[in-house]
This record gives structure tokens, sequence and C-alpha cells, in this order.
């Protein structure tokens, strides 16, 4: 199992040196770059190179592939993510050495010290809505800082530090750690039940999201659709808020939405004013995401038209029906999706795109006990694909479990036809591919690693 963050350990007044354990993911990356940029030396280490680490090197960070204790050099302060392993060298000479071992939110939490703070939770949506409020605050006029979950495609980055006071973050629910910030706004985008293995029961992950809310010192903007946020939404006692969503008797309702395409066209009502909109990125729940995102623009006071055509100008996040090649008149792509309602949102959206052609998608199942709880409901997910390859679990921060595999999502498949469990990873591609013809869509899919099949699927369509 993985470490637990300890949030009670002190931050530091001043850093020093900073390694990372587990610099190359979204958010580590971020706050690298953010703590370059303001002056801090910084290294780190991961298990395999990327771009984010390329872009990092290029700042001026240090960083080793592979863990080893002597990575750690002479750093003043390391920090972590829950996906560690205690056994990590890296970490366990840290402790021997009595350095502060800072969990990502720590580190996030010192960067916005003294800012106006806008956190955005939720079980799904939060990088689109994060990147959605970023790019709406710039577009009129704001230069906030923020650092998101995945890149933003306007500025190819996932943070970058502002002149304003506002700070814009992706609060992680999954650990607890979004109750640790000081937070102003918070936006929660829905409570769908995940991350079970954390909170142990449905009530006691709700609870936290009421005290995430309770928390904001200004206002709440929070979904009026899913039944989580409803029951939510009883327990936030003394707050300003704005509710969003489809909902009759929403404070920002959306109207008249057209998803069939690859744009989705919509409308809001808010305060007795319809206002349309056309966003850049395909999909219903993108029309939800901007609903919210809007909420916190007018609950900031920023007027309503002009807040909403600035949103209608984001142009998508990496990892988010994320085009990567066209081979043969098959387009692959890669999508995040990892939890039953967001692949039912990112499908849902990809068949409006792809018109007469089909859907293959490739889904890598992510922890054990997600797969274990949600099983069949993946299953009926994944149905609306044509093909669907599944392959084994991508464990992140969990222990195997004894009996727990992708084959649990592949036999509660009713169609077996169209269904193609393949455990053995080298194999996916071309199990892929053949299933293609032109027209058709193929999309990864999944918080894991899955995204590393994509040249390898492109290879196998070329052949």
């Amino acid at each position: 199992m993985t470490i637990k963050p300890d949030l009670s350990q002190p931050i530091p007044a001043h850093l020093g040196k900073v390694h990372f354990i587990g610099i190359g993911g979204s958010g580590m990356s971020g706050i690298a770059r953010m703590l370059i940029k303001s002056g801090h030396v910084v290294t780190g280490s991961d298990v395999r190179d990327s771009k984010n680490i390329s872009d990092l090197r290029t700042l001026g960070a240090k960083i080793t592939i592979g863990h080893d204790a002597k990575n750690l050099a002479d750093c003043d302060t390391v920090v972590v993510t829950s996906a560690l392993w205690p056994t990590n060298p890296e970490y366990v000479l840290a402790q021997e050495k009595g350095l502060p071992i800072l969990h990502r939110s720590q580190a996030l939490k010192y960067l916005t010290i003294g800012k106006r703070l806008i956190s955005i939770a939720g079980a799904h949506g939060k990088t689109t809505s994060t990147g959605m409020i970023v790019t709406g605050l710039k577009n009129l006029g704001e230069d906030p800082s923020f650092v998101n979950g995945g890149v933003i495609a306007e500025y190819d980055s996932s943070s970058a530090s502002g002149t304003s006071d506002l700070f814009v973050i992706e609060a992680d629910e999954s650990d607890g750690s979004f109750l640790y910030y000081d937070t102003a706004v918070a936006l929660i985008t829905n409570v769908d039940p995940d991350h079970l293995d954390h909170y142990g029961s449905l009530e006691k992950f709700e609870a936290e999201f009421a005290n995430f809310a309770n928390s904001s010192s200004e206002f709440v903007a929070i979904s009026s659709d899913d039944v989580g946020s409803v029951r939510v939404r009883t327990l936030i006692h003394d707050k300003r808020f704005l509710t969003f969503g489809f909902a009759a008797g929403s404070d920002v309702r959306i109207t008249d939405c057209h998803a069939e395409g690859p744009q989705v066209s919509f409308e809001l009502e808010y305060l007795n004013q319809r206002y349309s909109a056309e966003l850049l990125v395909p999909g219903r729940h993108n029309a939800v995401n901007a609903a919210g995102a809007f909420a916190v623009l007018v609950g900031l006071g920023f007027d309503p038209a002009k807040s909403l055509a600035a949103i209608s100008l984001f142009a998508g996040t990496e990892r988010r029906f994320e085009l990567h090649g066209e081979v043969g008149q098959v387009k692959v792509f890669d999508d995040f999706a990892h939890h039953p309602t967001e692949v039912v949102a990112a499908l849902t959206a990809a068949r409006a795109v792809v018109g007469p052609g089909r859907l293959i998608t490739v889904f890598q199942p992510h922890l054990y006990s997600r797969t274990r709880l949600f099983a069949k409901e993946f299953a009926e997910a994944l149905a609306l694909s044509d093909e669907v390859v599944v392959l084994d679990i991508y464990a992140a921060r969990e222990d195997p479990e004894p009996g727990v595999t992708g084959a649990l999502i592949s036999e509660a498949f009713k169609e077996q036809d169209r269904m193609h469990y393949v455990p053995n990873w080298d194999e996916v591609p071309a199990a892929a591919a053949v299933l293609a013809k032109p027209g058709d869509f193929i999309i990864t899919m999944g918080c894991g690693d899955v995204y590393r099949q994509v040249p390898e699927i492109l290879k196998a369509l070329e052949k």
C-alpha cells in the first residue's frame, strides 16, 4: 500500500533546494515549474521520461529516470505524492535524514499563501473546469496563477505564476487533501461515488465534500444535477452558493443543449437573463463544466455575457478526447476517463463526432478497488462503443486483490462478441488495429499509462 499524506508536517518558511519524488505527473510537474520560476533549485526523479520532464529540464531542473537514494543528494525539502510506495529508496533516506517531507498538496499550499484561492473539486470534470476558469479569467483581462491536473491547450502548460491575487487549483479529493487549502471560492463539479477505498463509505465521502464547501471563505458553486451534490448541498450551512446544471431551479440553468457534432452549443439562464454559447470542445458534459465555470466567474463579480464568451474560447486539455494521429482514415484519440460516469460522457461525446464510423475503445481499468466496485457499471458504460479492448488493471497506489482483474469487466459485458480482453500489454496494439476500418475512431481510455499504447496502435495501423 502506498503512503498516507502526513498533513501535520509543518511547511518550512523557506523550502530551499526541493527534490520531487515522482516529478513527471501534471500536478507535480506544475508545482515544480512554479518553484523554479520563483527561484528554487529543483531536482527530481521518476520511473520514465516524458514531455513534462523534458520541459522541466529546459527550465533548469536536474531529473533522474529511476528511483535511487543517491538522487536525494543535498536537498533541503522533499515533495511526494500519495502514489508513492513506502519502500521507495529516496523516501526512506529522506525519513532517515529527518528532512521535511511534504505532500504535493502542502507544496501547493506553500505557493498559494496570500492568494485568493479558487479550488475545484469533484469526482470528474475538475481538470476541464479548472482550464475553463483559467481561460475565462485570462480572456477577461485577469492574470491568475494556476496549477491544473492537465495541460491547458491555449497555454501549453499545467501551471503558471500570474500577477493578480487570484490562484486557481484543481483540488484532489482522492486522499482528502482538498480540505487542506485556504479556499476562498469552492467549485464542486459533482459528487459521484469514488475513492471509497480511502473514505470507507459514501456517507464519509459526501461529508468531506460538505467540509470542503463549508471551509470556503467567500462562496460555493455546486452542481444541481447529481444526487450526491444535492445531498451535499443540504450539509452546507451559512454559505453563499450558486447551483448550476440542467435541473429546474438552478441558479445557472442549462437549456437548449445541442451536443451532436464536434462542438456543443447551449444557453444559460441566470438572473432571468439568457446567454448563448458554443464551445470549441464536444459533449453535453462540457456544457455542465462551462456552467460551473460561469457560476464561479459571475460569483466573483464578472459580467455574465463577457464571462460566457471568455469561457467559450477554451480549447481543451491534454488527455481529454485528444487526437494523436490518423492512419488509413482511422483516427486515434486518448482520453483520461476512468470512472463509469466519465466513460459515458467521453463516449457519448465521441459518438457525436464520429458520424457513421465506429468507436473502438481500448480501456485500462484503474485501481483494484474501483474495478471490483464498478465492474458492472464499467461494462454498461463501455457498451456505448462498437468494439471494446480491455486491458488489465493499472494498480497505481494499491496492492493486488485476488481474483480482481480486467476480466471482471469483460465478463460483465453482455455482448461478448464485441468484447476483447487482452491482458498482455504487447498484444493490445494489434488487437485494436485489426478491429478498425476506414472512418473508425480508436480511443485509448484510462488514467494509468494506457496513453503509451497510442504510438504503438498507430504503428499497428500502418501495418
